[in-house]
């Protein structure tokens, strides 16, 4: 018998994705996770998604916030993007230049893009969860080529 999701997850190797890093407030301090799966949903109503895993640390956090932010990355943010893709990581601390907004968002101050969102809709798929957000705020700075990742390797289009 054939392994599809296995099959699937190599031939989407050779579909070049972004990087970004979700983040929340949780009762228990900020929670983030790296995603490579994030795009506009729609531009009347503004709404993007990005797709969670319900395994990763951050869903439980996720799966009952109001609010979220997702960071995308410059092509120099590779150890940034691997320190929140690592399980057990101290994301946080002193390699983290980060803040918390009036509502306890964590910000990653020197993402070249954020997005901060409400969340207006959760979708079960699969082992996945569409995590669908409306922007309240967009800070945008131009200049970085997004960090990007291409057959399991980060990667510019620079």
């Amino acid at each position: 018998m054939s392994d599809l999701g296995g099959e699937l997850r190599t031939a989407l190797r050779d579909f070049p994705q972004g990087v970004g890093i979700v983040t929340a407030a949780g009762p228990e301090g900020p929670v983030g996770v790296t995603v490579s799966s994030f795009t506009s949903a729609s531009l009347h109503p503004p709404l993007i998604v990005v797709w969670v895993g319900e395994g990763a640390s951050a869903w439980p956090v996720l799966r009952t916030s109001p609010l979220f932010a997702v960071h995308l990355l410059h092509a120099g943010q590779t150890e940034l993007s691997d320190l929140f893709a690592k399980t057990g990581a101290d994301r946080w601390g002193d390699a983290t230049k980060w803040e918390s907004d009036v509502d306890g968002v964590p910000h990653l101050l020197e993402a070249p893009v954020r997005l901060r969102c409400r969340t207006a809709r959760r979708i079960a798929v699969g082992d996945h969860v569409a995590l669908v957000g409306e922007p309240l705020e967009i800070q945008h700075n131009t200049g970085n080529p997004p960090l990007v990742r291409f057959q399991g390797r980060y990667t510019s289009v620079a």
